[in-house]
């Protein structure tokens, strides 16, 4: 069998449609997820126990849960609550936002660790506890593991596809609605892979370019550097 790439330029628009729903799923559940994620990397270090056990019971729980179930459940199970059905799209959007999350936090939580020099010049300068977490731990510590969230950010963007399984026409399942119709499933599919390949490629090469040039390495140098400068001060 020939290939006969004219299917693509036929359906060009459906295909745009279906890759815009990705790219607008994978924005929304991002930014929900990345802020979720900053609640929960701060849970996870929290000193008080109705805190720190929840949110870690959360964690280890979605992190033990395929993916693809959390959609099935929200999907199903959160209009048991509202009455009313939920469009596949926000159903997918909110369950990869408490999925992401967890992946996400746990990333945050170990930029938040790594040194608590910044933190106590914070406090030293008189600003609150948590004035100190929004200006300063916050910033520092989501520099530190950029490279690691651009990495989580291409997981997620790869996992929009999973959408396709309650009925959300994505770039994937419009494929699916076109090859029905015309049956050139290796031309349409050859070609959603490759605009996957090329996005994430992209992406990958980005974050090569931010290890070259040591983001997050060289926040983690100074602030090592910063923690030598302030332990004789508290110890004295």
């Amino acid at each position: 069998m020939s290939l006969d790439l004219s299917v693509i330029a036929a359906n060009w628009k459906l295909l745009a449609q279906g890759f815009l729903v990705s790219v607008q799923l994978f924005v929304i559940s991002l930014t929900g997820a990345l802020v979720l994620g900053i609640f929960v990397g701060l849970g996870r270090l929290s000193s008080k126990a109705w805190i720190y056990y929840p949110v870690t019971a959360y964690v280890n729980i979605m992190r033990n849960i395929p993916l693809v179930l959390v959609i099935f459940w929200v999907f199903f199970i959160l209009p048991l609550f509202r009455g009313t059905s939920v469009s596949p799209f926000v159903a997918a959007t909110i369950a990869f936002m408490i999925f992401e999350a967890t992946y996400f936090g746990e990333i945050i939580r170990a930029g938040f660790q790594i040194s608590r020099g910044p933190m106590l010049a914070g406090l030293a300068s008189g600003l609150t506890h948590w004035q100190t977490i929004r200006y300063i731990l916050i910033p520092i510590g989501l520099r530190r593991v950029l490279p690691s969230l651009v990495t989580q950010s291409i997981v997620l963007f790869q996992d929009t596809t999973l959408a396709y399984v309650i009925g959300l026409r994505e770039f994937v399942r419009t494929a699916a609605a076109i090859d029905a119709r015309v049956v050139r499933s290796l031309e349409l599919y050859g070609f959603v892979g490759f605009v996957y390949l090329l996005v994430c490629l992209t992406a990958s090469l980005l974050l090569r370019r931010l290890e070259e040039r040591g983001v997050g390495h060289k926040s983690l140098h100074r602030d090592q550097e910063f923690d030598q400068t302030v332990r004789p001060v508290r110890g004295a």
